[in-house]
Parts: structure tokens; C-alpha cells; sequence
């Protein structure tokens, strides 16, 4: 199918600048090339994107010396400066990235495969997502707008800044989750790193003279490369205070091990997870398989919050597994442009060679593929496939698969489930299916306490924004939500004073004239 002129990819986008202590840094050295799977000629072959720059530890610790600059031990502009101001920053910020919408759509599209209206509703989410930030920031600050009084002290009571920020976002969600990381962490006046995924790179190219003239020198900066070779020896420094991460917890560890004095590092994680469904035996069929659906395979499976293994009751496992089968191979398989796609090509190259290795390991080891087309092989795409019975030696019960592949595992005793859960190094979320309420509440009371989230008969998912999103043991550290994610990028901060005549003058002439950026009971509107 012809490609819509729109979205043709008419010359590679060389990306030759990074954002150094408010200055678009020209870059001379090597650089890696970006090719997407989707092929843009009639014979199958990558299409070249464009370039980044290939950046090592001279530029990360150009970048760590302006953010640490910046932040100034706490007496730097950004971290001093008026909560309203730096709304204000942030508000000129995301209007300039507004501007940028068509761009970013058209890259996430290419990059990572996400389809055309999934591609728009990240952008949106993500600008709305900045703006309900802004609105929950001033309502922390108007409650915050007053003094209390305990056993003869006053407090004012705020929250502030942590320090130096290390920002490093996935690649499913390079613009969405990598901002729901990087806009509280600047909006609470720290100051941040920040090094886009391998995938999902270029769509960051658009939006960086926005981050460069909307916030003061050396409050983002802005590099490129390997994260190995960038993200080490920003650690190693000890100079960081925030390491704010999505991908796995492999990568976690090591960066933190990195740092010298790991007991001053605050960790921001969201790491992987291996989300259950456990469908019981009165669930109601049709909605189960449609939640289902959306659980396993909303891009591809690609998401941390995806279902990964379903647990199948054995009285309703035969026919939620043949109308399962059959919706999966009733699905549409195309380019994200394409009208009505629900399945579109994996980014990263060696994805479908993974996928077939847990097929055939699991199919070796007694599983059948029930669904006709699965395991079918494309340039760029391994078509879904729904394994059963699988059991617990099998790879792909034991691995996050983080694509399309789906293993069902039969149990009879609810017990099965729920204590494989609770040997599970994850805990994030779980979707349990049925009506019984006398089976369902002592279900709910358990699952509360293995993981963060249960989902009534329906799928796992992030969203809504305001809700908090976190895990449990490997699957997250620190919550994020709108409103958490703000005070995960904060402390607790306050002045006390006894109550007596000189601190009343004193503090009744600081707030009369202004004179304190902290001490101030303005109500922001």
C-alpha cells in the first residue's frame, strides 16, 4: 500500500545539535544512524530516518557541570525563583511544543510503529498530561500558603527541590512516559540530564529549541548516544540526586550501583512486570475476551503494563481460548498509517526472532498454538501467538516477552494463580474477570497486597493520569501520578520559628515586602 504523502519520509532528519546549559551545541563527532523496520520501497528494506549525534563521557559531563551549575548547591535562579515563574516557564513551554505536533506524530509513527491514532493520542495525553501538572502544582502551592502552629512553633510548609535529575525514558512511550518523568522533576525547580531511548529518538529533535528557550541556562540539557556510555559516568560522579528511569530493572541496578553514595540517591522507577489476568469461572465471556485483547496486544504488547500470562479457569478455558484464537487472527496487520490497524511492525529488529525463540521453546516443551496464523513471519512483524497449555518451565511464562505472544496457563484452584504471584519478582498489576462477589472480595483483599493495582474486569493500563501509577518488588520504586509525581521529585522543606514578639515582626515584614521567594502566602490563580 502507497504511503500517504503526509507521512513519507521525504530526506533523513541528521540531528547535528544537543542542548548544553541553554545553548543548541553544534556536533562535529560520530554518529548513529536511525532506521525504522517499516520499509519504504516496494521491495522490503529499513528506511533510513536520519542521524544522532554518538555522544561519550566529555559531553555527559559538560551536561553534568551545567546542571549542576544551574542548581547551584540550591541558590541557582531555577530553584530559588517564584513558583509562578517557573509555571510561567513551563507554560511558554508547552504552547511551543503544541506547535510541533504533526513532526512528533510523524516520527513516532516511523520509529517505534505505533499507529496513527495511538501516535496522536500520546502527544495529546502528553500536553494534557503537562497541563494538569501545572494546575496540580498550584494547588500544592495554595495549600501550602499558610502557617500552622504546634506547641508554640509556626511552620511554613512547602515541598522542595532534590537536586540534579538523570532522566532516561523508555522506548514504547519516548515522548509520554519519558515527559511524565522529565516535566515534574523541572517544575519543582530541579534541574535535569535527559538522554531519549535508542527508539523513539528523533521525535525529541523537534522540541528542543522549545526546551532551550523556555527555561533558564543549564535547567535541561539535552544529549544523545549510548546510555552506557553517556549515563556511567554522569553516575559514577556521585554528583546526581534523582535517577529517574523507565525501562528495566537490570538497567536500575547498575546505574545505581554506579553511584558512590547510593544513600543519597533518589530513585524514580518504573521498571518491567509480567501482569496477570485471572479469569474465573462465571466471568462474563465476550467482555473478557474484548479486555483481553486490548491487554495483550495495544501495541503489539509492547507496554509494561500489558498483560503477559493469562490464568485460565478450567471450566471456561476452552471457550474463552477459541473465541480468543479466532479475534486475534481477525486482527488488522499494517502500517501505523493505515485505517483500522491494530497490529503494526515491531522497531526493533530482533523482536521477531525472540518471539519465535519462546514459541518454539514453549511448543517443544508440550504447548500448542491455537490461533491458525500464529507465528507467522513477516520482514518486520511475527504474527501473535496464543499458547496452551503453558507451564511454568517454559521461557515465555518466565520472561517478560514485551511483544506479541500470549501464554494461557489452566488452573482449577484459585490458589495456583495467586501463589505464583506471590513467587513472581513483579507486582505492578493484575485484571481479574468474573461476577460472584463472594469469590471476587477475598480475591481483591489478596491481590491489594501483591500488587498496586487490581482492575475489575478489565485490562491493565496506566491511565487515567491522575491515578497512581506504581509496582511493587522489581516493577517500580517511587509512584507517579500527576499529582505523586511531583512530590516524588520533592522534599518536605520548612522555616519554624518560635512564637514570640521579634520572629512576628520579622516574619510580618518578610511576607509585607516580599522579600522571600519561599516565605510567601500568595495564592496563585
Amino acid at each position: 500500500m502507497a504511503i500517504p504523502a503526509e507521512y513519507k519520509i521525504t530526506e533523513p532528519l541528521n540531528q547535528k545539535t544537543y542542548l548544553l546549559n541553554g545553548d543548541l551545541k553544534e556536533w562535529t563527532g560520530n554518529v548513529s544512524k536511525v532506521y525504522s523496520t517499516i520499509s519504504s520501497t516496494d521491495k522490503y528494506k529499513p528506511t533510513l530516518l536520519g542521524s544522532i549525534p554518538d555522544m561519550g563521557e566529555k559531553e555527559a559531563l559538560e551536561a553534568l557541570d551545567a546542571a549542576t551549575g544551574a542548581y547551584n548547591r540550591g541558590q541557582g535562579a531555577w530553584p530559588t525563583m517564584l513558583v509562578r515563574d517557573r509555571i510561567a516557564c513551563m507554560e511558554v513551554f508547552v504552547e511551543k511544543m503544541k506547535t510541533k505536533r504533526e513532526e512528533v506524530v510523524k516520527l513516532l509513527m516511523w520509529e517505534i510503529g505505533k499507529s496513527l491514532p495511538d501516535s496522536q493520542k500520546e502527544f495529546d495525553r502528553t500536553v494534557e498530561y503537562i497541563y494538569d501538572t501545572i494546575e496540580d502544582y498550584k494547588q500544592m502551592d495554595r495549600d501550602a500558603a499558610k502557617f500552622q502552629k504546634q506547641d508554640g512553633v509556626y511552620a511554613h510548609i512547602k515541598r522542595g527541590p532534590l537536586g540534579v535529575v538523570l532522566c532516561l525514558g523508555p522506548y514504547n512511550y519516548p515522548l509520554n512516559e519519558t515527559f511524565a518523568l522529565l516535566i515534574p522533576a523541572i517544575i519543582m525547580g530541579n534541574t535535569t540530564i535527559f538522554k531519549p531511548a535508542k527508539h523513539g529518538v528523533l521525535l525529541i529533535a523537534p522540541l528542543i529549541e522549545a526546551f532551550k528557550s523556555s527555561f533558564p541556562k543549564g535547567v535541561v540539557n539535552i544529549l544523545f548516544g549510548r546510555g552506557r556510555a553517556v549515563a556511567s559516568p554522569i553516575m559514577q560522579t556521585g554528583k546526581v540526586d534523582v535517577l529517574a528511569l523507565i525501562g528495566n530493572s537490570k538497567s536500575a541496578n547498575a546505574l545505581q550501583n554506579q553511584h558512590p553514595k547510593s544513600n543519597r540517591l533518589r530513585l524514580v522507577l518504573g521498571l518491567e512486570a509480567k501482569n496477570p489476568a485471572i479469569i474465573l469461572p462465571d466471568a462474563d465471556l465476550s467482555l473478557t475476551v474484548d479486555e483481553c485483547l486490548a491487554g495483550t496486544l495495544s501495541f503489539n504488547g509492547q507496554r509494561c503494563t500489558a498483560l503477559k500470562v493469562i490464568y485460565a479457569h478450567e471450566n471456561i478455558a476452552d471457550g474463552f481460548n477459541t473465541q480468543f484464537a479466532e479475534r486475534v487472527d481477525a486482527m488488522k496487520f499494517g502500517n501505523p498509517w493505515d485505517a483500522g490497524v491494530q497490529l503494526t511492525p515491531l522497531p526493533e529488529p530482533g523482536k521477531p526472532d525472540y518471539i519465535q525463540e519462546l514459541i518454539d521453546d514453549a511448543v517443544a516443551k508440550g504447548a500448542k498454538i491455537l490461533n491458525k496464523k500464529g507465528g507467522k513471519r513477516f520482514d518486520n512483524y511475527i504474527w501473535p501467538a496464543v499458547l496452551y497449555p503453558v507451564t511454568k518451565d517454559m521461557r515465555v511464562y518466565q520472561e517478560e516477552q514485551f511483544g506479541p505472544i500470549i501464554p494461557i496457563v489452566p488452573f482449577s484452584d484459585i490458589d495456583e494463580p495467586l501463589n505464583d504471584m506471590a513467587e513472581s519478582n513483579y507486582g505492578q498489576q493484575v485484571s481479574l474477570f468474573g461476577k460472584d462477589v463472594y469469590a471476587v472480595a477475598p480475591l481483591i483483599d489478596t491481590l491489594v497486597n501483591l500488587v498496586c493495582r487490581v482492575n475489575l474486569n478489565s485490562s491493565c493500563q496506566r491511565g487515567p493520569d491522575v491515578y497512581p501509577f506504581t509496582g511493587r518488588k522489581d516493577s517500580a520504586q517511587s509512584t507517579l501520578s500527576v499529582h505523586d509525581a511531583l512530590r516524588s521529585f520533592s522534599i518536605r522543606t520548612f522555616v519554624a520559628f518560635k512564637d514570640n514578639e521579634l520572629n512576628t515582626e520579622i516574619v510580618e515584614k518578610l511576607l509585607e515586602a516580599k522579600l522571600s521567594n519561599f516565605i510567601s502566602t500568595d495564592y496563585i490563580l
